[in-house]
């Protein structure tokens, strides 16, 4: 059971960021790219608290969609800190021009 659960988690976070990979190319934005893995965290959050419930039916379930949006939150994190690390260095690179 476990197993697919941590596949199920893995398969959360790379649709997550291929979402946000698509985003940014339409956009050519990358802090709506962490917006759009932020806003995921909650939505596959609980799609995976539902179908925890629903699979191992206890209530204690929903900690796995919780954690679920935790990993997504901390993708959005570290997403958003290389936006911002980005836009550090294209403005040190247009001072010294």
């Amino acid at each position: 059971m476990s197993v697919f659960f941590l596949i199920l988690t893995g398969f959360f976070i790379v649709t997550a960021n291929i979402i946000g990979f698509i985003s940014y190319i339409k956009k050519k934005n990358l802090y709506f790219a962490a917006f759009t893995i932020l806003l995921l965290a909650v939505f596959f959050g609980t799609i995976g608290s539902v179908l925890a419930i629903f699979i191992i039916q206890d209530a204690f379930a929903i900690f796995y969609g919780m954690q679920l949006g935790y990993f997504l939150i901390i993708n959005s994190m570290i997403v958003f800190i290389i936006a911002i690390s980005v836009t550090l260095v294209r403005k040190v690179n247009n001072s010294k021009m």
